[in-house]
């Protein structure tokens, strides 16, 4: 077992404990979700230099404690931070909603890295797109459940193997859509037209600044949102409630 080495980590929450320490829920590159605490850091110029904010990349030196029991900050450089992004409070409000849920899933080793860049190309994305789609928060639930390894399907009928250019059923307690010829009728169905089916898989397979900031139509819209809470809720166990994401 390591008892010392380098990592990238990106904060997702910081919190104090005492008077001078710090605790840090980061996402690791190669480690997952970690909490790491930071020592005297709110006295310390030399070790943290004031970089350890929420969003913010930095490269960790880490160290076991003694007894085995928690993991210790000894040094952060920051890599990469928000800029303007702290100076809009509404996309740091859906910012910190995607931080909540990349938190809330409690990524394994063998996932973090996709779930990294993911996470870091929102960042980016939220720095410098002109308009961004009200439905990003639930993109990025989709897209990092497919790097959870439960990206569902969305090209064949679940059923009969048919490739579906048009209009769908999406089974979120299934995760796959059906064709007209296969429908069925269950509380997790959610009917999807051409466009918003398109869309699903475009989220599914590319990263935040390929995303669209907008050109769905109404019931569209909702037919989207409803697919992805629903599949989020059934196979994550995850609700979105009262500004949290809890456990169902």
């Amino acid at each position: 077992m390591l008892r010392e080495w380098d990592e990238h980590g990106l904060v997702l929450r910081v919190g104090r404990f005492r008077e001078t320490d710090i605790w840090l829920r980061t996402l690791c590159k190669t480690h997952g979700i970690t909490t790491l605490f930071a020592f005297g850091a709110s006295r310390s110029r030399k070790r943290f230099c004031g970089c350890l904010d929420v969003f913010n990349t930095l490269h960790c030196h880490i160290r076991v404690a003694k007894n085995g029991r928690f993991l210790n900050l000894q040094e952060a450089v920051l890599l990469t931070g928000p800029q303007r992004l702290r100076h809009n409070w509404q996309r740091m409000g859906l910012a910190a909603n995607c931080l909540r849920f990349v938190e809330s899933l409690d990524v394994p080793p063998e996932n973090a890295t996709e779930v990294f860049d993911l996470v870091e190309d929102l960042r980016c994305t939220l720095e410098s797109a002109p308009h961004l789609s009200s439905l990003l928060p639930l993109f990025f639930r989709l897209r990092v459940a497919g790097a959870s390894g439960l990206a569902p399907q969305l090209y064949r009928c679940g059923s009969c193997g048919v490739h579906l250019h048009g209009d769908a059923i999406f089974l979120a307690d299934e995760g796959q859509i059906r064709c007209a010829s296969c429908k069925t009728r269950t509380a997790y169905t959610t009917q999807l037209s051409g466009a918003a089916l398109s869309l699903l898989r475009h989220v599914r397979d590319t990263a935040p600044s390929a995303w669209p900031s907008k050109g769905l139509a109404p019931p569209e819209h909702r037919a989207c949102a409803r697919a992805i809470d629903g599949f989020v809720q059934y196979h994550l166990g995850l609700v979105f409630d009262e500004g949290r994401f809890r456990r169902i």
